[in-house]
């Protein structure tokens, strides 16, 4: 019972590793760059992304962590007219504000 357990758990923690967030069709096209990149760009606005960080107590990779919120922030920023995100600042708890610009045929 106990083995049984175990096995239950982990395939847990493995699942709950996969990402189910995806990137839509309209976010390819945006683009994630730093903000020395924006200078001829318009301001759209900011948009926060928010991830779980911990899955069962346990902290996920902050690589993987960075890509799930690039991939909610570059699908907003479609929604909100904007073509590129810059990131602001460092990842906490999980979430992450990004800048919102129109750059690409202004």
């Amino acid at each position: 019972m106990k083995v049984r357990s175990t096995f239950l758990i982990l395939v847990m923690l493995l699942l709950a590793g996969c990402t189910a967030i995806k990137l839509t069709e309209q976010g390819k096209n945006v683009r994630v760059v730093g903000r020395y990149d924006v200078a001829a760009c318009k301001t759209i606005g900011t948009t926060t992304a928010t991830v779980t960080d911990k899955v069962a107590g346990l902290k996920r990779k902050e690589h993987i962590v960075k890509k799930d919120l690039e991939t909610l922030a570059r699908n907003a920023a479609v929604s909100m007219g904007g073509d590129t995100i810059v990131p602001q600042g460092k990842i906490e708890g999980g979430k992450l504000t990004f800048k919102v610009y129109k750059c690409l045929g202004r």
